[in-house]
């Protein structure tokens, strides 16, 4: 299978954060970015926790063209913010934008309240461009919408505690079948997830045959 024209243009940006090079320029949950990073013409925002949403990072990134993408609670938080919802659809000149679940199953700041809620909102994307799909799973756990999911590149996360575990992250993988899977959710000092899980994600995954591609800053 040949690789994704998609993931040739990807650049991981550390823990969640990804630029997809075009034109378009795609953000995705842009934060702790490096001085003088490429404007965007879009930016996708998952959900409203501070790893994710960084209005002072979006705003880095925004020229008055910039269009800021972000789930009801992210949304609240960045000025002039498109609202969208699981299962609402937006198209921004060639690039369509769904917006699909990420919640929690299992992972619990106490009994009975997990992390990322269902009732929440947040948001994962599908982003079609050029014909080829990719997928910011958020933070989520394996969930049911996932399965039967279409895409070329899959970035998933794999630290485990407040998502997916590596062993989660590769049966994910396993039910999406993309041509190539991404791990995320790591190599922050400041969050959970470290290379040795990119690599154990690698590994069960390469072993049921999805090709992997570990992306590096």
């Amino acid at each position: 299978m040949s690789t994704p024209r998609l993931l040739q243009n990807l650049h991981w940006l550390g823990h969640d954060s990804f630029r997809l090079d075009g034109p378009p320029v795609i953000y995705f949950d842009p934060w702790k970015l490096p001085p003088k990073s490429p404007v965007a013409d879009i930016v996708l925002v998952s959900h409203d926790h501070g790893d994710h949403c960084s209005p002072g990072d979006v705003k880095k990134v925004s020229s008055p063209k910039t269009v800021v993408i972000a789930n009801p609670s992210a949304a609240a938080k960045l000025r002039g913010a498109r609202i969208i919802r699981p299962g609402e659809k937006i198209t921004v000149g060639e690039v369509t934008v769904e917006a699909v679940p990420a919640y929690n199953l299992d992972k619990f700041r106490s009994p009975g309240n997990p992390f990322h809620p269902q009732k929440a909102e947040h948001n994962g994307y599908i982003v079609t461009v050029g014909g080829e799909r990719l997928y910011h799973a958020g933070d989520t756990d394996h969930i049911p919408a996932m399965s039967g999911l279409k895409c070329d590149v899959a970035l998933l996360p794999v630290s485990g505690t407040y998502v997916m575990t590596a062993e989660e992250a590769a049966e994910a993988a396993q039910s999406i079948k993309p041509g190539v899977a991404v791990p995320m959710h790591w190599g922050d000092k400041d969050v959970v997830g470290t290379l040795a899980d990119a690599e154990r994600f690698k590994k069960l995954c390469e072993k049921a045959g999805i090709e992997v591609a570990i992306l590096r800053r």
